[in-house]
């Protein structure tokens, strides 16, 4: 579980309660490159200290994580940085609808491999090719 503590201070941060590009990417175990790369599609948009290097704040904090917890829900950078730009509940509707419609055909096909391999290991024969259900199944796939 991710828990942000977006008031702490970094010990890198000169006092000013921001945190470079390295410590950023530490916390979060993420490459550098990986930020960068958020920040030129628009989904990070860092301060500059006077030297013009990156300074990232809580609210950075706070929106890597919300990132990164789109992503692991299977959300694309696109879709991510176009939710970003919404707050209209229809225009978030039709960007998240198809992102719901993939995930559940996935499930459905994760579902019906796992059902395959618990008949498999459930299976009383000697030789699995002789089990009822692994021979329905072929039967199902040969149109019979």
């Amino acid at each position: 579980m991710l828990r942000l503590n977006v008031g702490m201070k970094s010990s890198d941060d000169g006092g000013a309660g921001t945190l470079r590009i390295g410590a950023l990417a530490a916390r979060f175990g993420l490459a550098t490159h990986v930020l960068r790369h958020w920040e030129t599609m628009g989904l990070l948009h860092p301060g500059r200290d006077a030297a013009g290097r990156r300074r990232y704040g809580a609210d950075d904090l706070t929106r890597v994580a919300a990132i990164l917890t789109m992503k692991e829900a299977g959300l694309s950078l696109t879709t991510i940085r176009s939710l970003s730009a919404t707050a209209d509940r229809t225009t978030r509707h039709e960007l998240l609808r198809p992102a719901a419609e993939e995930l559940r055909s996935r499930i459905a096909a994760a579902q019906a491999s796992l059902t395959l391999i618990e008949s498999g290991l459930n299976c009383t024969h000697e030789d699995v090719t002789q089990c009822p259900n692994y021979l329905r199944r072929i039967a199902s796939r040969l149109g019979d």
